[in-house]
């Protein structure tokens, strides 16, 4: 008999994640904007969905990085007139859409506390536990 530990399910809203880290990832490869954040971000999700341990690493490490740029937002929002902090209006399914800097800003403080919560669960982490097994018959 062998040990082989439970699988345990990928999590959905772990996947739901993945899936709009696919998305930002796609839509920025498309405007061509930050292509090699992309392309990373787009391994990560690889990574995560083949329950790598370095997927998980890399996916905290990911979610502390954007909660220090979050925190910055606040510094950026005072600087008033000095910072363009791009444009406003999105096209969405052909109507134009208007947003000021404080609604997309909270937008983004939502999604990073929802990705902060989600990341650092230990269901998450136990996605993640598998025994490392070098056998390659089996």
């Amino acid at each position: 008999m062998t040990d082989k530990p439970a699988n345990s399910p990928m999590p959905k809203r772990l996947m739901v994640l993945m899936l709009l880290y696919v998305a930002a990832a796609v839509s920025g490869l498309v405007a061509k904007q930050g292509v090699l954040f992309c392309l990373l971000t787009l391994l990560m999700v690889l990574a995560v969905f083949a329950r790598q341990k370095a997927g998980l690493w890399f996916l905290r490490g990911y979610t502390l990085v954007q909660l220090g740029m979050v925190s910055l937002l606040p510094f950026i929002l005072d600087q008033g007139e000095d910072v363009a902090t791009g444009p406003n209006t999105l096209n969405v399914a052909g109507l134009p859409f208007e947003a000021s800097d404080y609604a997309i800003f909270a937008v983004l403080i939502g999604f990073c506390a929802l990705q902060v919560w989600l990341v650092f669960t230990p269901k998450v982490g136990k996605f993640f536990n598998r025994a490392q097994n070098f056998n390659l018959m089996s």
